[in-house]
Parts: structure tokens; sequence; C-alpha cells
């Protein structure tokens, strides 16, 4: 009897222990040990952000002659970027950083406001202003997607009011693919995506790289 309540308060502990530890905890460590093993060389342009970025792992084919350090971590919101930022953004000496993120704020939790969500933006804008205070910031719009058509118009508001931020701010850019994402009719270019109708296929990388392209700095 005393064993069998050994282990399961030592699993209780092992339980406990785990959920101590933030969302996507796990991921940032492995980037943490791969940095420890060999960390990024300065001047390159860094990618963070959510899922569209972590599964664009030919991204560097897309970009020759633009060396890329990808910190995209699949699921994740602008608030975990804000958490991780001192893990996957700040250390580095990029030359630019682009950012991907916002689409799994309003997945997470579909009460949340457009204007909410653009004002995470706004603190992670102002963390990493904080340090490189001169460096080139691009935000790619949030995309649309078949499986989260519903969320659409809070997307495209989140964007303008993100670009509408940017606008008024000196060495940044706002990289729209939404719209470049949609039909003439407004609707969703299914082609471009895969099966999970969320994430996109070659297709649609190809045109994110002609949008993203011209903002990249050399």
């Amino acid at each position: 009897m005393k064993k069998i309540f050994l282990v399961f308060f030592i699993g209780c502990l092992y339980f406990a222990n785990a959920q101590q530890h933030p969302p996507f905890w796990k991921e940032i460590q492995e980037f943490k040990t791969q940095d420890s093993l060999a960390f990024p060389e300065p001047n390159q342009i860094l990618f963070a952000g959510s899922s569209s970025f972590t599964k664009w792992t030919d991204v560097q084919d897309y970009f020759p002659g633009f060396p890329i350090i990808n910190r995209g971590f699949g699921g994740s919101s602008l608030t975990d970027l804000i958490r991780y930022a001192n893990d996957i953004i700040l250390p580095y000496q990029p030359r630019q950083i682009v950012i991907y993120c916002g689409e799994n704020d309003f997945a997470a939790n579909e009460q949340v406001s457009a204007a909410e969500v653009a004002k995470r933006f706004y603190l992670l804008f102002s963390i990493i202003r904080k340090k490189y205070k001169k460096l080139p910031v691009v935000y790619v719009s949030m995309k649309p997607s078949p499986s989260r058509i519903q969320l659409m118009p809070k997307f495209d508001s989140a964007n303008y009011m993100i670009k509408q931020f940017l606008k008024k701010r000196p060495r940044t850019a706002f990289a729209d693919v939404y719209h470049a994402m949609l039909q003439k009719d407004g609707t969703v270019k299914q082609e471009i995506f895969l099966k999970d109708n969320l994430h996109m296929n070659s297709k649609g990388y190809h045109i994110w790289q002609q949008i993203l392209r011209p903002y990249l700095k050399k």
C-alpha cells in the first residue's frame, strides 16, 4: 500500500511540476538548446511568430541571399511572443525582424476584440523598440483561412489597426498578404491551403514570397 501511495505521490508531483510551465515552454527550450550548441550569427533576418512560420521549413529557399533565423512556434499567439521575447527575439542581433502572429489570439478566444489583439502587437513592438530602437520591423498581416472564415472580419479589422499604427513608426512595414489570398469575389483561395484548411501549401507560400521580398533588407 505504501509503495502504491509513493508512486501516486511522485506522479502527482511530476504532473504539478509540468503544469507550472507556461504554454510552449518545451518549444522555447528546444530553441534555447539549439542556440547553446550553435548561436546564430548576427545580421540575419529574424522570423518570429506562429505556425505559418513554423511550417515554412524551406523559407531560406524562397529568399536566397537573405540569411534567416526562423523562430516560429506553432499555435502561438501575440501573448506568447510577448512572454518569450527575451528568449526568442531579443537575444539575437538581427538586421531585421519579421513577425507573423495574431490569428491564434482570436482562435483561442473568439470573444476577444480586434482592438485588444492590436494592442498586444503594440506591446510587443514596444518591447522590441526598447532594445532595438532603429531596427527595421515588418508585420505580416493575419491571413484568411477557410477553416476560420467566421474570424475573417476580425482579422481584417485588427490588420487595419496595426497597419495604421505602423504608418506612424519609422523603419517599419506592413506586408499585406490577406487580400492577396482572396479571390476577386472576396472568398478565400482554397487551392493554396493544405487539407486542414488552415496552413498553406507551396502555392500559398509563393504568394507570401512575392509580397515579403521587397520588404526584406539586404
